[in-house]
């Protein structure tokens, strides 16, 4: 009788693994959901767009975008934990929602390491530090030395407290040992129209949204906050060689799915997602616009995002920031 239940047991086993093999192979069978916590637009936006497309064309399925914005990017997570676990919506899981409000909100309708499958890291998008021309320097070592000698004068806009821009600013207080005062503003817009009219005089940002006035010259370009050179901006030193050693400010973009989704069908979008950051047009377009392909495992993917959570959750936390 023990050997006839082990026997059937085992067979049940293999029937489960059969049928979750079969499932992966004929994912996905019709439209998949892709939700962008955030409002069109915005680099998240983009590299939803970038890489839904492109599965589409791989898969032979609709990949659409759902714009789900609201809270920080809660709305839109939230939705995406709760959904049905068969890999027919996904979620953009960007540094913010991940790896900030955690330590931003006392409660979370979601557990940023319990509550999804990682299945990549898609993008890392370093910020570069952009000054006022009436601001008196033009590299970063000129910015520092002007920080430590006159504290507390040099202004710096963000699009709202605990946004990556803020956070990149803090941390650099930290680690430079300087006091340049953080403005928040409601969105990168206002933001951006302050500090060109002067009325700020610093900003940290994703490069596309700023190019375009470095380029100009209604800005200048200081330091960019990655571990090297850019290969699309190699005149622009990077923060931590310009006198802040270990220093990185970046916002990243993953791609996640609900919790229990079959692990066969996240090694399948794993698999093909990377597979097209790694395309020359799709890499070519995202260095662009300042974005780094990454394209890791889900494993390594999960280990990142814990990273960032004690990253991130130290700067808000060390300089007192408080959600809007």
């Amino acid at each position: 009788m023990d050997r006839f239940k082990t026997l059937s047991l085992t067979g049940l086993l293999a029937c489960a693994l059969l049928a979750t093999s079969a499932l992966a192979q004929s994912y996905p069978n019709k439209t998949v959901k892709l939700v962008v916590p955030f409002p069109p637009g915005g680099g998240n936006d983009v590299i939803a767009r970038i890489i839904g497309q492109k599965l589409t064309a791989k898969l032979g399925q609709s990949f659409v975008i759902e714009n789900k914005a609201g809270a920080n990017g809660i709305v839109g997570l939230t939705a995406v934990k709760q959904a049905t676990p068969d890999g027919y919506t996904l979620g953009i899981a960007a540094a913010g929602p991940m790896a900030v409000n955690p330590a931003l909100y006392d409660k979370l309708p979601y557990d940023p390491v319990k509550d999804f499958e990682p299945i990549t890291n898609m993008v890392i998008y370093p910020l570069l530090l952009v000054t006022h021309p009436s601001l008196p320097v033009k590299t970063m070592k000129e910015f520092l030395a002007l920080a430590k000698q006159k504290p507390d004068t040099i202004n710096y806009a963000s699009p709202g407290s605990g946004n990556s821009g803020h956070l990149a600013g803090e941390l650099l207080n930290a680690m430079a040992k300087v006091k340049t005062v953080h403005v928040p503003y409601k969105g990168q817009g206002p933001a951006m129209t302050d500090l060109l009219a002067g009325q700020v005089q610093a900003l940290y940002s994703s490069i596309p949204s700023v190019l375009p006035y470095v380029e100009q010259g209604r800005l200048n370009a200081l330091g960019i906050g990655s571990t090297k050179r850019l290969s699309s901006m190699p005149q622009v030193p990077t923060i931590a060689e310009s006198g802040v050693p270990g220093y990185e400010a970046y916002s990243w973009i993953g791609i996640v799915a609900p919790p229990g989704t079959p692990k066969d069908i996240v090694a399948k979008l794993n698999k093909e997602i990377t597979e097209i950051l790694r395309q020359k047009d799709v890499e070519d377009d995202l260095l662009r616009q300042g974005a780094i392909p990454a394209g890791d495992t889900p494993e390594k993917f999960a280990v990142f995002i814990k990273d960032e959570i004690v990253k991130w959750g130290g700067v808000v936390k060390s300089a007192n920031i408080k959600a809007d």
